[in-house]
């Protein structure tokens, strides 16, 4: 075998992201990011911008009506939980700046749109004054973008800029909970040759019964994936978001009125049911949970089947639930980032929690087996942000930590942050490594740690090179 010369630098195993949506990362890559406006004024300026932009590349494309207006213009990560009362979004804003063509927009946190009226006709969905669609609603019609006129091209592309920026990174693996059919649509790229990454394609409720139907279930190996590709768990979303308020919680949202608790996506009876049918035919879960109350119901029903895997976020818990996940032997799977973008949220919406939001180190210390990820595109896919997030409590030395309590130290983070459960590699592992040319354990500083992709040398993915090359 050849032998290549590390030259002295750091080694450690492949880097996962164990919480992707993965084809709505890849699409941000080409479309309009809404992350920076900081108000429903602001958001219409960048879409109208955008729009203008697309006309004039269209023009120059000789298609004289600029748009088409069977393609959907989409946008991604506005954040209007931490807008003002009167910078909401309006259906009457939205549509004086698109007009006829079709226009989505998905929050950040993707547990709700904003839409034009000519879009909500599209994708037959019901649009108030807002001009918002919250939780199923928006998921069923998000769906449907991925199969408007273009976009198969589109996303094939980005998928390939997204595998090539994560392996730059020192990714060498993915948890795919795209709100798809994933065994298949996995199965079909890894024939076209996207095969960057290894890839955990999750089953989401409404398509279990026909995986298990089909003979699938968790840890299988994916037709033509040549070992990259395995089915996943059933994901199942119990509950909402902390930033549209519907994250399910035991006591009411702060500054609400109505008051409100959050929503629950099914019932206790039906997540139950799930855990069972997915247990008893050989599939793990990785069952979202925000809110508190979201989560007791989660591990009781995880505790009355016996269900395996992972609660996903996690991120607000009762004292008394952290040490049941250690007990039914499930794991953590945390999004460190979001406790950076949510910290301002909570003391608005959250400030009277009957429970521990983001409690990082507690779980760990209780003996909860714990994996990060970045739910991206909800957050960018990019473990060494999640790392310091976990470390450090904040992105800036400017600010001070929050909850520096909870916080992990590097090598448990950058443990959780990879398929093997160490921070250093050993033989029999797989052939998924990193090569730094920098040390990690001796990072002080938030801003250091997330300019850790600039030290990524090289990324081997089964072997083979897929950033770099010694």
């Amino acid at each position: 075998m050849p032998v290549a010369d590390a030259d002295d630098r750091w080694a450690i195993p492949g880097l996962w992201d164990c919480h992707t949506h993965f084809t709505q990362w890849s699409a941000t890559f080409g479309r309009l990011d809404l992350l920076p406006a900081r108000s429903a004024h602001e958001a219409m300026d960048m879409l109208r911008d955008y729009l203008a932009a697309r006309r004039a590349q269209a023009g120059r494309a000789s298609q004289p009506n600029g748009l088409n207006p069977n393609v959907f213009v989409v946008g991604m990560r506005f954040r209007h939980s931490l807008w003002a009362d009167d910078e909401q979004p309006t259906l009457a804003a939205i549509d004086a700046v698109s007009g006829d063509q079709p226009v989505a927009l998905s929050s950040a946190d993707m547990h709700c749109g904003w839409v034009n009226s000519a879009a909500a006709r599209r994708l037959g969905v019901h649009v108030g004054e807002s001009g918002l669609v919250g939780e199923l609603e928006w998921f069923d019609a998000y769906c449907k973008l991925d199969n408007a006129p273009g976009a198969a091209e589109e996303t094939m592309r980005l998928l390939r800029e997204a595998e090539r920026d994560a392996a730059g990174k020192g990714v060498v693996g993915v948890r795919d909970y795209e709100m798809a059919e994933n065994i298949d649509t996995w199965t079909r790229r890894f024939a076209a040759g996207i095969d960057g990454l290894r890839v955990e394609a999750g089953v989401y409720p409404e398509r279990l019964r026909a995986a298990i139907d089909a003979g699938w279930r968790t840890g299988m190996e994916l037709p033509g994936s040549r070992g990259l590709g395995r089915v996943g768990s059933m994901k199942l979303i119990s509950d909402g978001s902390l930033n549209t308020r519907s994250a399910y919680c035991s006591t009411p949202y702060s500054g609400i009125t109505p008051p409100t608790y959050g929503t629950l996506s099914y019932t206790p009876e039906q997540i139950e049911d799930y855990m069972r049918l997915a247990t008893d035919h050989g599939f793990t879960i990785a069952c979202h949970a925000i809110g508190d109350e979201a989560n007791t119901i989660v591990l009781d029903a995880a505790a009355a089947t016996g269900a395996r895997g992972s609660i996903e976020h996690a991120q607000m818990l009762k004292t008394a639930d952290i040490p049941r996940f250690a007990a039914l032997g499930l794991t953590a799977s945390i999004q460190p980032q979001h406790a950076m973008d949510d910290r301002d949220v909570i003391t608005r919406f959250w400030a009277h929690p009957a429970g521990i939001p983001y409690a990082f180190r507690a779980l760990h210390d209780a003996g909860v087996p714990l994996r990060m990820g970045s739910d991206a595109p909800v957050a960018p896919l990019d473990p060494w942000l999640a790392v310091s997030a976990a470390v450090f409590g904040t992105e800036s030395s400017d600010r001070e930590p929050f909850q520096p309590e909870q916080c992990l130290d590097v090598r448990t983070a950058l443990t959780a942050s990879t398929a093997v459960g160490r921070d250093r590699p050993a033989p029999g592992d797989p052939a998924d490594l990193v090569l730094l040319d920098r040390d990690p354990y001796a990072i002080r500083t938030p801003e250091d740690m997330r300019a850790m992709p600039s030290a990524v040398a090289a990324t081997m993915l089964a072997g083979r090179w897929t950033h770099g090359r010694l």
